[in-house]
């Protein structure tokens, strides 16, 4: 996967921030984990790196380049949700794996994950 900066990102619905002021820098092959309690915006965040929601300031850059304005199906990017059973009667790892199995990963590379 590329490099993924998100560059002092906010969003917000109405007077509430589900964002504000986020900055971080995922390097490319990092495998990264967003963690905290409900409504601390971690599906927001998300939603904005997959294009499905727009910032209202920053920017986010996958591979350097800035793709605020890309629409989510020429991201190439990927997300599992906070219940990770897309597939229930799938165990962890093959739902994990799912979305590399279609991208034809190799299957080594999907094991180390």
């Amino acid at each position: 996967m590329a490099k993924l900066e998100i560059k002092n990102i906010t969003k917000k619905f109405g007077d509430f921030y589900a964002a504000n002021n986020i900055t971080f820098t995922a390097e490319e092959g990092e495998f990264v984990t967003l963690l905290g309690p409900s409504g601390c915006g971690k599906t927001s965040l998300l939603k904005l790196i997959a294009g499905f929601h727009v910032a209202d300031e920053g920017e986010i850059l996958i591979g350097g380049k800035n793709v605020n304005n890309v629409p989510p199906e020429k991201r190439n990017t990927a997300m599992c949700f906070q219940s990770y059973a897309l597939f229930p009667h799938l165990n962890v790892s093959h739902n994990i794996c799912y979305g590399l199995k279609q991208r034809k990963i190799d299957i080594e590379e999907q094991n180390s994950v």
